[in-house]
Parts: structure tokens; sequence; C-alpha cells
């Protein structure tokens, strides 16, 4: 018994040393050790390679040298250093030099966080204009393209405060819009009546119901909601499609064609099937020759008469109404043998003499016969919350028009209206009496001042009397407009601006609370959609796309209008349901409608109408990666290009943005005519063979590569352009082969906090409106810990960012960064 005692001791000892051993022969090198052995050779005082020279740089000034350690902790979580060829540390010490690196900074930046500085003006952009007249007077108008656009920093956000600038056709637009708004508001009736015309791009397909607010059984047309700003007649007039050389489409058989005002019929009419004589050869698209065209009569239908008259006027109710223009649906197909289906660019040479007539134009005219001012509407309802008694009493008119003034006032400058705002307000409110006026259009034209003043059109923080260099905390109210700016787009509501007049809103319990009321907000759901994500996935861009018909017959402006609905709805789906934020590339579902369904194989769904399906095969879709809206604004119009996807991952996702090409390189990789091409790896490869490209290529391109299994349009395949099975693989500059999306996929979830940290740098870029920066990195990597314990929520990684100092806080003038 002894011996075995003294046998499992001698045992227990040699594996304890062996252990320590092993720990220490295993134990992970400094940042200084790794420095010295990996990266001076380069990096040092003689040569300076990209301008770093970590041979004397002291370590253990981690505030100091802030600002390069966070270029180095970029490069090691990519492990893109050293250049491949060169020694590279293993992995483990990768992310141990890494965590140690931002653990130092971290704890540095916790004792004295830098909040950084917005510039003290910020104009509303576009769209935080468009939203803040909506909930100003409850106006659902797009007022966008009356304003000059916003430039964008970078390519990256429209609401960046140092690219906001304000130029003299911004000044003569703000006084344009803001009289049209505020008599729409106000109910008054326009100078003269007007006609708005309604297009429907030539490339969108109307072969179903187009539009939820169009009837069941109905094919093509446009729903539009169109604001009537006063009680009066109004005409509504309907243009048919010609192809390009203005011959009618579908007229050779009789249809019915409805005119709608909120679901309810106004007229229906009968168009096509009313040509007379002989008609022109099935290429009437001819010249006109002899031979060619058809009978004058017929000629005359088809090119002038033939959507004549489709024209009805009746009265209309002041305020928002949907007027829908659309067809009866009916089934046919055509005798005889299928034909090879004509669209893209080719749609304007269609030949459809017996196939469906589509709808080019709808115009709304008036009003006409008008009433006078409109009387009940959701805009005067917000505007008039007191009414003077008829007898036109002058101090009752002022009363009232004080307490309108300074209640729009307040809600519009985002403050407690001073007396001196509303003074200014009613000495306009006079002046719009005058000459005849009354008490509303004396309100019309002192709101009309209200929407050109400064304090409306402009956020600006002011400095406190504080040292040089101190960080000061928001004031209340400036923080109301931040949020709301963040989550809304748009102005503090009553019951945000009440908080921080009370100076309630910054207590943490009151800040979160009012977080997730924000959010639980449609409006929450519509900016971090429309504003945010439209921006950080170049959503945007998916309306200007042009895609080569010769290649991709099959394309048309309708499977585009699918992709950004797909992306838009996932997305809002995400939010509403407050998901992971990894769910986005993750996700086993997506909506589709019979369209996009049979674009991406995807058996069983009919119908106009999207809806959420599972997706059966993972491997090939699943995730923003896999969607129509991302692969064909990163593809050219005839070919995929694994350089601009892989940029765009690097971008945002990943979180690793790569310089543009140097100047005078060549990026078009043409081909030559009648030539086989080489496949694109083949063609890429071309650039690697220049060491200058090659240090940012062998960067993109493995991860552009594994997309290949995606055309330009978004499509399946399994062979490429070049007529060669596709190859997605993809060797990492870290050696590590990556297979296809499932291999991308991978790639990304096996650092789990690695997209959602570039997930936050966005969304935090966004709310603070302006670039994140070195001295921000502290910040994103505490709100990425703290939002782990929810598998990163958008819930958790929102209030992550209200809560920052960067978002609660503000560097004085003199801050040193």
């Amino acid at each position: 018994m002894r011996t075995h005692v003294w046998i499992f001791a001698t045992l227990a000892a040699a594996v304890a040393a062996l252990t320590l051993l092993s720990a220490q022969t295993t134990k992970t090198p400094t940042p200084r050790e790794t420095f010295d052995k990996y990266c001076v050779t380069c990096h040092n005082q003689k040569l300076r390679t990209s301008g770093l020279a970590l041979d004397t740089l002291d370590l253990s000034k981690t505030a100091e040298n802030a600002e390069l350690l966070e270029r180095v902790i970029v490069r090691l979580r990519a492990r893109s250093m050293p250049p491949a060829g060169m020694p590279r540390p293993d992995a483990t010490t990768y992310r141990a030099v890494a965590a140690e690196l931002e653990n130092e900074i971290d704890h540095a930046w916790a004792a004295n966080p830098n909040p950084g500085r917005i510039g003290a003006v910020q104009r509303l952009n576009r769209t935080e204009y468009n939203n803040a007249i909506r909930d100003l007077f409850a106006l659902d108008i797009d007022l966008k393209p009356l304003l000059p656009g916003d430039d964008t920093a970078d390519g990256s956000f429209d609401n960046f405060a140092d690219s906001l600038s304000i130029s003299t056709a911004h000044l003569e637009r703000y006084m344009s819009v803001a009289r049209e708004v505020t008599r729409l508001a106000t109910g008054l009736p326009p100078a003269k009546p007007n006609v708005e015309t309604f297009e429907i791009p030539l490339h969108v397909l109307q072969e179903d119901r187009m539009s939820e607010d169009l009837p069941f059984g109905s094919r093509g047309g446009i729903a539009v909601h169109y604001d009537f700003p006063v009680d009066g007649e109004y005409t509504f007039k309907v243009r048919l499609q010609r192809q390009y050389q203005d011959y009618l489409k579908g007229m050779g058989w009789p249809q019915r064609l409805d005119i709608r005002l909120d679901g309810k019929l106004l007229k229906r009419f009968t168009v096509g099937g009313q040509g007379k004589g002989r008609p022109a050869a099935s290429s009437y698209a001819g010249d006109g020759e002899p031979g060619f065209a058809g009978d004058p009569e017929w000629e005359t239908y088809m090119q002038l008469t033939g959507d004549a008259g489709l024209e009805v006027r009746g009265p209309v109710k002041a305020g928002s109404h949907v007027v829908g223009v659309s067809f009866v649906r009916e089934m046919w197909e055509p005798e005889g043998l299928p034909q090879p289906t004509q669209l893209g660019r080719v749609i304007a040479n269609d030949q459809v003499y017996m196939s469906y007539a589509n709808v080019a134009s709808v115009q709304i005219g008036g009003p006409y016969a008008n009433t006078g001012p409109a009387k009940d509407t959701p805009s005067r309802r917000a505007i008039f919350v007191c009414q003077p008694s008829p007898n036109k009493n002058v101090a009752e008119e002022r009363a009232c028009a004080s307490t309108i003034l300074s209640r729009m006032a307040r809600l519009a400058y985002r403050r407690p209206a001073t007396k001196a705002d509303v003074t200014t307000l009613l000495g306009f409110f006079d002046d719009g009496r005058k000459d005849g006026g009354n008490f509303e259009s004396g309100i019309q034209f002192a709101l009309e001042r209200m929407l050109v003043d400064p304090d409306f059109l402009l956020r600006v923080y002011r400095d406190p009397t504080k040292p040089k260099g101190a960080a000061y905390p928001l004031t209340d109210l400036e923080l109301a407009s931040r949020l709301s700016f963040f989550l809304w787009s748009s102005i503090p509501d009553d019951h945000l601006l009440g908080l921080a007049e009370r100076g309630e809103l910054s207590k943490p319990q009151n800040l979160e609370k009012e977080v997730r009321r924000m959010l639980a907000d449609h409006r929450a759901t519509d900016a971090l959609v429309g504003n945010f994500a439209s921006q950080w996935l170049n959503l945007r861009q998916v309306a200007d796309v042009v895609v080569d018909p010769n290649k991709y017959p099959n394309y048309d402006e309708s499977l585009l209008q699918g992709f950004q609905t797909e992306t838009e709805m996932f997305l809002a789906s995400s939010v509403t349901e407050d998901r992971s934020v990894v769910d986005l590339l993750n996700a086993d579902y997506t909506f589709v409608n019979e369209r996009l369904a049979r674009h991406y194989g995807i058996p069983g769904v009919y119908g106009s109408r999207f809806r959420r399906v599972t997706l059966r095969n993972h491997d090939q879709r699943g995730g923003l990666l896999s969607q129509g809206a991302i692969l064909v604004t990163t593809s050219y119009p005839d070919r995929t290009s694994p350089v601009v996807r892989g940029k765009w991952l690097l971008n945002n996702v990943f979180g690793t943005p790569t310089p543009p090409p140097p100047p005078g390189v060549n990026t078009t990789l043409e081909t030559k005519p009648g030539v086989l091409p080489p496949t694109m790896r083949e063609r890429l490869a071309q650039h690697r063979i220049n060491p200058t490209c090659n240090s940012c290529h062998s960067i993109i391109d493995p991860l552009g590569f594994t997309l290949e299994n995606f055309d330009v349009v978004g499509g399946w395949r399994t062979i490429d352009e070049s007529g060669k099975p596709v190859d997605a693989s993809g060797i990492t500059v870290s050696g590590e082969k990556i297979e296809g999306l499932a291999g991308l996929r991978a790639l990304l979830l096996a650092q789990p906090e690695q997209f959602p940290r570039t997930f936050t740098e966005k969304l935090m870029a966004y709310a603070l409106g302006r670039r994140i920066e070195y001295y921000d990195k502290p910040s994103v990597r505490k709100i990425v810990r703290d939002a782990a314990a929810t598998n990163y929520r958008w819930s958790s990684i929102i209030q992550g960012i209200v809560e920052s100092p960067a978002f609660l806080m503000r560097s004085a003038q003199n801050a040193t960064n």
C-alpha cells in the first residue's frame, strides 16, 4: 500500500512539474517581445514604414500613445501584419497581444474619458427636416426632392456635422418650402390650381398587384398618398405607357382600368381593343414606311387617342388620401410556342400589342372651385389648439395666436419658447392678417417665419464657462435633441421635451426608460432602417443600379425594388423583435414575394405580397450577405467584382477600412473581344503581381471570392462569366482557407465580438454625427462587452451608446484629443 501511495505521489509531482514547464514554455509573449520579434524589422526609427516606429515606442505610456496603438490593434485583430512571407505570430499571440493593449488603453480611458467634440453647429439634413415637419404638423409629405442634397463624409452618413454646409441654395429652398408647407398645414388654398405628376418607371413590370393600397384582383398601376390642401374639386388623369416610338403598349384587346379614391371606385374605363382598320405588322415599331404602318385610323388610335379621356373630376375633402389607379386583373396565356422574354433596357422596344397595357403616369390637379380653408384635418388639429370667437376680437385673436405660436415654437426650437421668440412670431402674425388676411393667414405667416429660424434649422452646442481642456455634460435639452435625432431622425416629442425642461432626462433611470419608449415607437424602426442602415449598407444605391440586359435578360426594376424591400423588412424585423445583431449575418429567414422567391429558387411563394419565409439551404441563403440588395450594389453591370465585394465586407462587416487604389492603376480588368475571358480569379491575379497592389488585394480579394457563387443580380450560380466552374474559396493573409458563403459566415462567427464591434462603431458614428476617432475605441469596446450579456441585442447596443461619455458629454473648445 505504501508503495502505491509513493507511486501516486511521484506521478502527481511529475504531472505538476510538466504542467508548470508547459505553462512556462507556452507563455504568451508580451507586446514588446512581439513587436521586437515580428514588427520592428520594418517599423523602426530608420525606415518608419507606414509612419510607424515601434522600436522606440514606450508601451508604459498607453494613454499618450493611444492613437498609434489603436492602429496597431486593428492590424493585430485582422492578422494582416506582418505581410505574407514574413515570420508571423500564432493566432493565440495575435489575440493575447491585442487584448493586453486594449486593456491598458481602456484602463487609462476609464480614469479620464475623452468624449470628443462634435461641431458647434449641425444643420438638419433633408431627412431630419422632412421628419420634423411631419411631427410638427402631422403632415406626411415627401419634401426631400424640394431641398438640396446632403453631402456625405467619406461615403458614410449624411448627418455628420462637419459635412452639413449651408449654401444660398439652401436658404432659398428653405423659404420656398416653408411657405408651401405652412399653407398646406393651415389649410389655406393655394394661389392657383396645381398639377402634380407621379410616374411609374419604365422597367417596373405591371403584371401583378402593385401595392397593399390597391384592391385584390388588381394588376399594375400605382397608389399615390396625396395631401389635398383644401376641400374642393380635383382632377385625376391617367396616361398609358408607350414604347420608344410612341406606340401605346397592350392595346390589341380591351382591358378595364379603375381610378379610386381611398378604395372607392370613382370611374372605370375600358382601354384597348378599339383600333380600327388594318393594324401594322407585328414589328410595328418600324419607321412607318408602307408595308409596316397600319391604316391611318389605327395609327391615330395607337399614338394619340388610345389613352385620351382617361380623366375624372370630383370633390375631395382636405387631408391625406390614397389615389389608386389599376387594371382589373385578367389571366391569360398566348397561343403558340412560348417566346423568349424581353426585359431589361430593351423593354422600351417591346412589341406588346396583344400583351398587358401599363400605366405610365397619374396626374392630380386642383383645387378647382375650392370651398375655402380646410376646417378639420390632422394638421389643423395639431396647430389650432384654440380658436377665437367669430366676432374678430383683436385681443382674443392675439391671445389665441400667442398660445398657438408659443407651443409650436417650443417644439420646433426644441426648448422653451422665450418672450422674444413669441413677440417676433406675433409680429409676423399681425403682418399676415393685413391686406384682407384673417386669423388663419396670420398663423400661417408666423409659422412660415418659424420654419426659417436658425433655432429650427440648426442644432447648436454652446460651451459653458469651463477651464481649458475640460469635458462637460450636455444640458438636458441638448441631450433630448441628440437622443431624438439619433432614434427618430426628428425633433423631440412633448414627453421627451418635458423631461428635459424639468432637468430629469439625464437621470440614468429616466434615460433608460426613454430609450425603451422611443424604440417601441415605429419612428425608431423607420429611422434606424431607412436612415442609418440604408447608408451603412449602401441601400440607397439600389435604385441607381444598372444591369446589362444582354447578360441578365430576367432583370427588371421590379426585381431591384424587391431586393430593397426584402432587406428593409429583414432589418425592420430585427429591430422590432430586438434580435441579436449577429442574426444579421446568420438568420435562417428572409422576406420575399413570388417574383423574388422565384429568383432565389424558393418554392411555394405566390402573389405580390412580401412574407416571411424560412430558408431551407442555409449554405446558399441567409443573412445580409446573400441578399440581392447587397450583391447587386457590389457588382458591375456585366460581371461580379470580388474587389468591390471584398472592400465592402472589410469596410462594413469586418471593420477594417481599406485605402483607395493608387492613382493611375487600371481597375477595369477589361477582356479582349473574341477571346474567351479568363476567370475573375485569373484576372485579379494580375493586380497581385505588383507589390503595391498586392498589399491590399491580398486582403480584399480572398473575402470577395467567397461570394462568387452569386451573380450580378444575386442569383445562385455554379458557372461563372467565363464559362468555368465557380471557385468560391479564398485564403486569408493569415493562411486560413474559407469556402463560399458558409466559410465566410463561419469566419465571422468564430470571433463573436468582431461584427458587433463593427456594427457599434457604425451606429455610434451615426448617433454622434461625427467620425469615430481613436479616443472612442475604448467606449466602443465597453459597449460591446456589456452587450455580450444579452447576445448583442439592438437595444443593448443602443442603450450602451446613449449611456456612453461620447453621447452624454462634449470636450470643451481647447480640449486636446
